[in-house]
């Protein structure tokens, strides 16, 4: 089964996460599918924190993929800073 889940980066006490399409059966930071964005939770203000293809995460949902709780969140935030950028 494929997952949407986080890919962990970064150094010691400065986590970047990665969003990627996977499968289940593969390490957390192991080999991946696809690569659909990224999260900074440590972003500075005015430096871009969460970026999400939505069309393909979009895609992977279609198919059968299963998001991680997190990145159902992530990606609900994403929609959301999206359509204000849209508006503005």
């Amino acid at each position: 089964m494929v997952v949407i889940r986080l890919a962990r980066g970064g150094a010691k006490s400065r986590p970047f996460y990665t969003i990627v399409a996977a499968d289940k059966r593969e390490r957390r930071d192991g080999r991946f599918i696809e690569r659909l964005g990224f999260y900074n939770p440590s972003a500075k203000a005015g430096v871009e924190g969460l970026r999400l293809a939505q069309d393909r995460y979009n895609y992977w949902l279609s198919v059968g993929a299963q998001a991680s709780d997190t990145v159902a969140r992530l990606a609900k935030e994403a929609k959301k800073l999206n359509a204000e950028t849209a508006a503005a």
